[in-house]
């Protein structure tokens, strides 16, 4: 039978059709995904993929939806009658979400948001909006009421931004889409959170971590296989230094892709793989691409092309394309370009991947050493408005003013402009944290600098309307940071000037705590000599009793001041 995609059309929505054996197999794809929705509502799209689902309780043929940056999927497996059966479920849903469910899908997400991990650099290079937002936690889904729900629903999940793709030896009968009219949704803004590039920021333990944001093009797929052939031979088989080296090539459906590439490492080992990982880098921007390792890619990809149901697997993707005004290409139009490709347009992938790159070096690595610059932990200027120092008294402290809100240490500090606020959060205590769509964070602590209530007031009416997120207690208040840590209670950022003051406190807590050891063990055995002297002394006949005083007295004089210093350092620590 055909390997070809068929285009056709079911109740408005447009239909992709490739024929295969076996169980029916299809999925309705919209237009709609976390990268649509602001920080301050995240999760709204996932909840409603929940809700609609809901109402298919336990099935015995398969199915599931999937939440993505800009789309959301539905899809089954099973006979005819049972994919009719929920494709018809599903619409009905969204045209009438079981809102009685609403409180305990969202424990199911909150749930299922505890244990997945999210990674770092869609943040870093994106910012707290748009594609930034798969970074973050899903805050939105706690305080959404049914009416918000219920909107969201009827504005991006309609008949005109939405494609069903369809694997089977014929359409269903009966195949019905009831969706209400909308329109076609453009492809999320694409942000910049990044003012230089190749950048690289430091986080975690786990291994060297890169993206690169290149044209969506043949050559840059063979790119990506030919670099983690690469990254394997140099770091495990070579050097041993790492057991996973991969890479992936995920399309963003607007021209445009992300080339993803991964070294694990133990900590005795990070130093060689970052070296190794950068060394690799700079072969295939030099050129250095091996004919034979671009054929064994190119015939890899080629026997995807060819499998029996390469149409079949290519049918989510063609929707998605369609979605995004894009037309999906055919078999023999991808084979075509897979073997057109010669190695000069690779390195011409390399090349361009440089210009885009964002690293992820292991905890207390930079990059600077590789041509890499440091994404930015700080902002270029502090508003200007009323200081409160801090009641540490170590030089932080908190600048309210007209136009934003600032953190200032020394010379440098972080800013988060209340037009560009993404969300605050907001907690029972009367803490605030302050996020702005660059990613830069101010915590705004009322007790830590002696805020006044009429300003705490200030700042909450100038926040933009919507931004504003409850949040339960916490368990700690957090230290100030400059970039969005990954869970609401967690004060964790890399390293600016705010930033890196939690650093230089363990490094003070360390110091004091040395001193206040030897000064206190100093002082000890000082005053149990002064304590001996003072009961034994006085029976030695050869001292006078105005000699024994005086000898005692200076003693305890000594131990008290070897006790000072310790006892000094225990109540800075304590105050700390």
């Amino acid at each position: 039978m055909s390997q070809a995609i068929h285009h056709t059309e079911t109740d408005g929505v447009p239909t992709l059709f490739a024929y295969a054996t076996g169980p029916v197999r299809a999925g309705l794809v919209f237009r709609v995904g976390v990268a649509d929705e602001t920080l301050a509502g995240a999760g709204i799209t996932h909840l409603v993929e929940h809700l609609a689902l809901h109402r298919q309780g336990l099935a015995d043929y398969h199915f599931n939806g999937a939440t993505k940056a800009a789309f959301t999927h539905f899809h089954v497996e099973g006979a005819e009658h049972e994919v009719v059966a929920y494709l018809h479920g599903v619409c009905a849903s969204l045209a009438d979400l079981p809102m009685e469910r609403l409180e305990t899908e969202k424990e199911i997400l909150r749930t299922e948001e505890a244990r997945r991990e999210t990674g770092r650099l869609p943040l870093w290079r994106y910012g707290a909006q748009g594609y930034g937002l798969s970074s973050y936690p899903e805050w939105g889904v706690r305080q959404a009421r049914p009416e918000d729900v219920r909107r969201w629903a009827q504005t991006w999940f309609t008949r005109d931004n939405a494609v069903l793709w369809v694997a089977g030896e014929r359409l269903p009968a009966g195949l019905s889409l009831t969706l209400p009219g909308g329109r076609r949704r453009p492809m999320p803004q694409v942000t910049s959170a990044l003012p230089a590039a190749p950048a690289y920021f430091s986080d975690g333990t786990g291994g060297v971590l890169l993206d690169a944001v290149v044209a969506d093009t043949t050559a840059a797929r063979l790119y990506a296989g030919v670099l983690e052939r690469e990254l394997s031979r140099s770091l495990r088989q070579e050097g041993g230094y790492s057991y996973t080296a991969a890479s992936d090539y995920a399309p963003r459906r607007d021209g445009f892709a992300t080339v993803t590439a991964f070294a694990d490492a133990l900590p005795a080992k990070q130093d060689a793989v970052l070296g190794g990982f950068v060394d690799v880098l700079a072969g295939l921007r030099a050129g250095r691409i091996a004919q034979a390792d671009l054929d064994a890619v190119r015939g890899r990809s080629d026997a995807t092309l060819t499998a029996p149901d390469a149409a079949v697997r290519r049918l989510p993707g063609a929707a998605e394309d369609l979605l995004a005004h894009r037309r999906p290409r055919t078999l023999d139009e991808l084979r075509g370009e897979l073997w057109a490709v010669t190695p000069g347009q690779v390195h011409a992938v390399a090349l361009e991947a440089e210009g885009t790159a964002l690293l992820q070096a292991p905890a207390g690595h930079t990059a600077d050493w590789a041509g890499y610059t440091a994404a930015p932990t700080k902002s270029s200027y502090a508003v200007t408005g009323k200081r409160f120092e801090s009641v540490r008294k170590d030089g932080t402290a908190l600048v309210v003013g007209s136009e934003g809100v600032s953190l200032t240490a020394g010379g440098d500090a972080v800013t988060v402009p209340y037009r560009a606020c993404a969300a605050v959060l907001s907690f029972p205590d009367g803490g605030r944290r302050l996020i702005g769509t660059d990613g830069i964070c101010v915590e705004v602590e009322p007790g830590e600098y002696g805020i006044d209530a009429h300003t705490m007031a200030t700042i909450d009416a100038a926040l933009p309307a919507g931004t504003a997120v409850q949040l339960p207690p916490r368990q700690r208040r957090p230290e100030p940071v400059a970039r969005e840590s990954a869970g609401p209670g967690e004060g964790r950022g890399p390293g600016s000037a705010a930033g890196r003051r939690p650093d230089e406190r363990t490094r003070r807590t360390v110091g004091q705590k040395a001193v206040l050891v030897i000064f206190g063990t100093l002082a000890g055995l000082w005053s149990l000599l002064a304590l001996m002297y003072t009961v034994f002394g006085f029976s030695d006949p050869e001292t006078t009793t105005g000699e024994w005083a005086a000898l005692a007295l200076f003693l305890w004089c000594v131990g008290g001041l070897l006790a000072w210093p310790a006892v000094r350092v225990a109540r800075g620590t304590r105050k700390g």
